[in-house]
Formats: C-alpha cells, structure tokens, sequence
C-alpha cells in the first residue's frame, strides 16, 4: 500500500555526502577497483573514491549505469578520475582484463567488491541455478578479482593497498529465505580474513556489514513487500526491516561509501582482517 506522506525515494548523491581525507595514497597516480559500480552502493563507493583523488575503474555489466556514475562523478566535482569498465564478473577473463586495465593508469593498491544480488525462497525451493548466479557474483568474483589484483598491488614500489569485501549483517547471522545470500556473505568473511592473513601487512583485507541500505534495488523490494502483506510500505520499513535495529532510520549509500574509504585510509592501519559493522544494533541487540 502507497503512503503518500511516507518518502521512499533513493537519495541522489552529492558532493557534501563524501567523507574527504588526507592520505598519501589518494591521489589519481593510484587505483581503485570498484565492482557493482553502475548502482547503489558501488556507485556511492566509486564516487566517494573518486572524491579523495584516487583513479576509480568501475566494473558492472551495466554499461549505462557505468555512464551515469561517470557523470554523478563529474557533477560531484570530483579531484580523482572515474572510468566505467563492462565487466562480466562470472567470466574470468574479463575480471582478469578489468584488474589489468586498472593497472595500466597507475599504481593499484585499492579493491572493493562490492557488487551483489538477491534471490529469496527456502533451501528446500531455492533454484540451484540461481545459487549458483548469485555466488558467482557474490564469493567467487571476489575471490577472482581478488586473486588478480593482488600481484599487482604487491608490484608497487610498497606493496600498501587495502582490499575490501561488501559484507552485511548476513554475514553475522541468518534469517529465514536467504540462504545463497547467507552463504555468499559469510564466506566473504573468510575470503577478507584470508587476505589479511596473506597481506604480509602491507596489503589489508577488511569487510564493511550494515543492515538495510535505501538503493533502487531495496525500495523496490520495499514496494514489493508491502503488496504482498498488504501493509503500508511505512509498516515495511519500521516493523519488517528495521524491526529488530535499535536505529530506526535505514543507511544511504553515501554513509556505506564513507566507511570504505576510510577502511582504505591510512586511519585505518589497524583493520586487518576485521569487519567494519554499522547495522543500527541488528546484531547484537534484541528484544
């Protein structure tokens, strides 16, 4: 059910949104990779990356989304540079190409991989086929563009670079209808703890968990939701999503975009192989 005084749009982003940093690394001579960049959160990341001075690379099959995030980068009056990639993430080859293409502007010391999917049923009902799309995405091109990135990061003059995976609270527990995505999330922790473990402390992994962030991809299930329960899309939001969260006000992109760069940044030495978890108290709250 349409609430009329409830706003359920996706924040645009602007310049005043980014978190700005002074950090030897962030400047347009060293790279970014960004996955997921046409959209959401891999926008925002992209776009905040890009804000400190770095040289971004986004990688996502949507090629008008890439542009669109070029051009949010460029109204944003961003220090650093924005270039879209198409990248098909299942398919090795073009995660090998977009990696090796990023390290052709520069040195390449930073990877976010954040680009991700959902699909919601039971374990007994849930499609093998969509299993495996959604962890090809989501557990195995991380593990891919990580396995590319990291001689290249390792070839620069220091070896320091910070490689981040997109986590989530499901990385922490599970609820019900989630499984692939349960699975995915979790083994993204191992994957950032791996990397830390072989990083020789030059090269950080750390993850970033939230709880529900407003991008197209959530309002959309939001809307979903509330035709199917037949409730207010208000109900939604207050009483499905952020039911068990003591902060009652869902994340926007911008705010996740912040937390990745400085995971990246040099304030951040510390977090190897940790998790950055902002989720309003999901996780270790309850009634």
């Amino acid at each position: 059910m349409r609430d009329s005084e409830f706003d359920l749009t996706a924040p645009e982003l602007t310049e005043d949104d980014f978190l700005t940093l002074d950090d030897p690394y962030f400047d347009p001579e060293n790279v970014a990779v960004v996955t997921g960049a046409a959209s959401g959160i891999g926008r925002a990341t992209s776009v905040a990356l890009a804000a400190n001075g770095l040289t971004v690379v986004g990688a996502d099959i949507d090629t008008d989304g890439l542009a669109e995030t070029g051009d949010i980068a460029d109204d944003c009056g961003v220090s650093g540079v924005f270039h879209g990639v198409e990248t098909d993430l299942t398919a090795d080859d073009d995660v090998e190409a977009v990696v090796d293409a990023a390290a052709e502007e520069g040195d390449l010391r930073f990877v976010a991989n954040i680009a991700g999917m959902q699909h919601i049923a039971s374990i007994p009902e849930f499609p093998m086929t969509e299993y495996d799309r959604l962890t090809d995405v989501m557990l195995r091109a991380p593990f891919k563009v990580t396995q590319a990135a990291m001689a290249h990061i390792r070839d620069t003059d220091d070896g320091v670079g910070a490689i981040a995976n997109m986590c989530s609270v499901h990385g922490h527990y599970a609820t019900t209808d989630k499984a692939a995505y349960i699975t995915a999330k979790h083994g993204l922790v191992g994957l950032t703890r791996a990397i830390a473990a072989e990083g020789a402390g030059a090269l950080r992994g750390f993850s970033v968990s939230v709880g529900y962030v407003l991008t197209p991809l959530m309002v959309d299930q939001i809307e979903d939701t509330a035709a199917e329960r037949g409730i207010s899309e208000r109900e939604v939001v207050e009483n499905v999503i952020l039911g068990q969260a003591r902060t009652k006000e869902m994340m926007t992109p911008a705010e996740v975009a912040n937390l990745f760069v400085f995971g990246c940044s040099r304030h951040a030495k510390h977090l190897n192989g940790g998790d950055l978890l902002f989720d309003g108290g999901y996780t270790h709250t309850y009634e």
